[in-house]
């Protein structure tokens, strides 16, 4: 008896233990490239824009009438040079060495690590900086500014180089007069050099700003983490490396004693149970966390508010060459928390949210909150690139749970972007634009960000048209079929069919159900239409004895109070058998208010109908439900079984989904299933039934009986 215990428990700890520590350590090794990816990422954003930003914050003072005369004076006023050209770059701009050279290249002035020195110092710099000079004063010749659109005013020219054995960015800027009142011949311009080296202060403020551990200059390849300091030809001067954070291998060194533990448990548990009633059944739990002022802020956060916003959005449309950027944000499942939670937990999470914003943003940047879970962030003087790294940010910075009256709260948030094209653009246009791209990110699967396109607008356009058709299609039903697909059982015979709700158009053709469903349930015409379709399934299903329909239902259909009421009078008055019906919802429908659709889901099971969780493995928090609601069936998502022999990660899942409805007790079923190679998969994993295009497309109820036949689907499709 305790080798008949011992030994399948010691397989199953054997089988578990390989799982959790494959799983764990696949999940470590992507979390450390992840994260070594945005750390490398994060730090050549650093050296480019900081290169850029000497070139541009020379123009400060050197695009200047008072710079072309001051420079030219005898004998020089170096108190001014200091102030202007030299000293007050190192303490505004960080510019560790300045020269100025005169007509003949020759070096007038020198500024080092902030203080005044001999000329002759230029002595050190003098290969790479003459060079640049020599490319500059040819470019002068063809003229002395950029092109509008340029990034700066003036054109220059600057190189990484090494400099004293230091990696450096050496910039070259002509000293040149902003009105053109000063006359100025070919090649008399005076020179300014700028010196930024790439480590000590520079490498410094790259931990500070980044959080980089330890960022230092190597000047050969280390076996660390780096990034290489490149010529403008490609040349490689050096590296920045850094001690890379490795946040799975934390995770993991924290999580071991635990799985260990827990293994441990489960080993003793199953022993008992093995003795006692020999047999095991395993329950998986998940848990889920989770006055002139008051004129233009908010109350709450003490953001800006829409005026503020607005005032400041108009502001910036009418400066010369700025471009602007309006991002509209909303949270999602922000609902459940108010309802979970509270609504003082709702305020404080949005006050919470507001800090991150302000911590991700600059100040130059405005956020204000229009009301409820809505924000919006002004983006001045802002590039496309640099926008959509912020929106990333921010994604990135919401999935960190936020900590609230002694609990935790997930939520997400969805971002809608839109871009000016240069000054004097209307502001609540652009503000239009930004709400367009939210929905559109929203109706995307939320949790993301959309930039606007003018092919949004003509969406929104139709949308409104599709929304009068398809309340007249509703109203009397013509253009709307059903067609039904099949499911089939690992023997290959049919054994039910899911009902799928078509659109003939009379001018625009087949609509897809992805173009109106939505439109339908923002309208609320989904409950006269779903009621539609379960009338019609139901007479359908009478034709067809042995096999089950199955239904989709819309989260806005189930939540109506009349629901059951609606569903049970549709059984009677169609005669139909709810078990013969199967009723399939997604985690959507299972979000809000716990105990009333647990309710609902009771009253449908004791009335017969089976309760199938579709899209299986695609929601935040998908094990939780199982625990939670009674179903009969779960369905495994069609992305999962699309990638079976391509990605390691589906296998995976699917078979882990598997094992679990075994372990519950309940039906499995696939759907998208697309090839011969992808039903054998499931086949010998073990799944109870299968959909798909491999055995047949969705068809009107009047091809189905060909179907049905006493041939199975086996090796070929339908």
């Amino acid at each position: 008896m305790l080798r008949a215990v011992a030994l399948p428990t010691a397989a199953i700890l054997i089988v578990l233990a390989a799982i959790v520590g494959s799983v764990l350590d696949i999940s470590t090794r992507r979390t450390d490239a992840l994260a070594l990816s945005r750390q490398t990422q994060r730090i050549n954003v650093a050296i480019e824009q900081s290169l850029k930003a000497v070139t541009v914050d020379q123009e400060a003072s050197t695009y200047w009438d008072d710079a072309v005369t001051r420079t030219r004076e005898r004998p020089l006023d170096l108190e001014w040079l200091d102030n202007n050209l030299g000293v007050w770059f190192h303490t505004y701009y960080q510019i560790d060495e300045a020269y100025l050279l005169d007509e003949r290249d020759a070096p007038t002035y020198a500024m080092q690590n902030g203080r005044r020195a001999a000329p002759a110092s230029f002595r050190r710099v003098a290969v790479p900086a003459l060079n640049l000079a020599a490319q500059l004063r040819e470019r002068l010749l063809r003229g002395r500014l950029l092109p509008d659109g340029s990034v700066g005013k003036t054109v220059g020219a600057s190189e990484v180089a090494v400099v004293g054995g230091r990696p450096a960015l050496v910039s070259v800027k002509p000293i040149v007069s902003e009105t053109g009142n000063i006359p100025q011949a070919p090649r008399s311009e005076y020179l300014h050099v700028a010196i930024r080296y790439l480590d000590g202060s520079f490498l410094e403020r790259i931990a500070k700003l980044y959080v980089v551990d330890e960022p230092r200059f190597s000047r050969t390849e280390p076996q660390a983490a780096s990034v290489a300091i490149r010529t403008s030809r490609g040349q490689v001067v050096g590296y920045v490396t850094w001690n890379a954070f490795k946040p799975g291998q934390q995770v993991e060194s924290q999580m071991l004693p635990v799985l260990l533990a827990t293994l441990l448990v489960v080993g003793v548990l199953i022993s008992l149970l093995l003795v006692r009633v020999r047999r095991s059944r395993m329950e998986l739990e998940a848990s889920r966390a989770q006055a002139q002022h008051l004129a233009f802020h908010d109350g709450l956060t003490g953001l800006a508010n829409r005026a503020l916003f607005e005032d400041h959005l108009s502001l910036a449309l009418s400066r010369r060459n700025t471009h602007a950027a309006v991002l509209l944000l909303d949270l999602d499942r922000f609902k459940n928390v108010n309802d979970t939670l509270g609504h003082q937990a709702g305020d404080a999470l949005i006050q919470e949210f507001g800090k991150r914003l302000s911590a991700l943003t600059r100040d130059s940047d405005t956020i204000a909150r229009f009301g409820g879970d809505e924000f919006a962030i002004l983006v001045e003087g802002a590039s496309l690139p640099i926008v959509g790294q912020l929106a990333e940010r921010i994604l990135e910075d919401i999935r960190r749970p936020f900590d609230i009256l002694e609990a935790q709260a997930h939520v997400g948030v969805s971002i809608g972007i839109a871009m000016s094209h240069g000054s004097g653009g209307d502001p609540l246009d652009l503000v239009r634009k930004a709400d367009i791209a939210l929905y559109r990110a929203k109706d995307g699967g939320r949790n993301t960000y959309r930039l606007f396109s003018p092919e949004m607008d003509e969406s929104v356009k139709l949308r409104g048209t599709i929304e009068e058709e398809l309340r007249d299609a509703v109203a009397t039903t013509k253009g709307l079929c059903l067609h039904y697909q099949p499911l089939v059982a690992s023997n290959g015979k049919v054994v039910g069919l899911e009902a799928l709700l078509r659109w003939e158009h009379p001018r625009r053709g087949l609509i897809s159900p992805d173009q109106f469903v939505s439109v339908a349930e923002e309208t609320g015409l989904i409950v006269p239409l779903g009621e539609w379709v379960l009338r019609q399934a139901c007479l359908a299903a009478r034709g067809w004895p042995g096999l089950f329909v199955a239904v989709n239902l819309s989260p806005v259909q189930f939540h109506a109070p009349d629901f059951y009421d609606v569903l049970m009078r549709i059984v009677s008055e169609t005669r139909a058998d709810p078990k013969a019906i199967q009723l399939e919802v997604t985690e959507r429908v299972l979000l809000d208010d716990d105990d009333s659709v647990r309710a609902i889901l009771a009253k449908l099971r004791t009335a017969g109908f089976k309760i199938v969780l579709d899209d299986f493995g695609t929601g935040y928090s998908s094990l939780s439900y199982l625990r939670k609601f009674e179903v009969d069936k779960i369905k495994i998502d069609g992305s999962f079984v699309q990638h079976l022999g391509e990605a390691a990660d589906s296998a995976a899942i699917v078979t882990a989904v598997l094992a679990l409805g075994r372990a519950m007790g309940l039906i499995v079923s696939a759907e998208g299933v697309e090839t011969a190679d992808q039903r054998a998969f499931l086949h010998i994993a073990g799944c109870n039934e299968m959909q798909g295009h491999y055995f047949s497309r969705a068809v009107p109820a009047g091809e189905i009986a060909p179907l049905l036949g006493s041939r199975p689907f086996s090796s070929a499709a339908a």
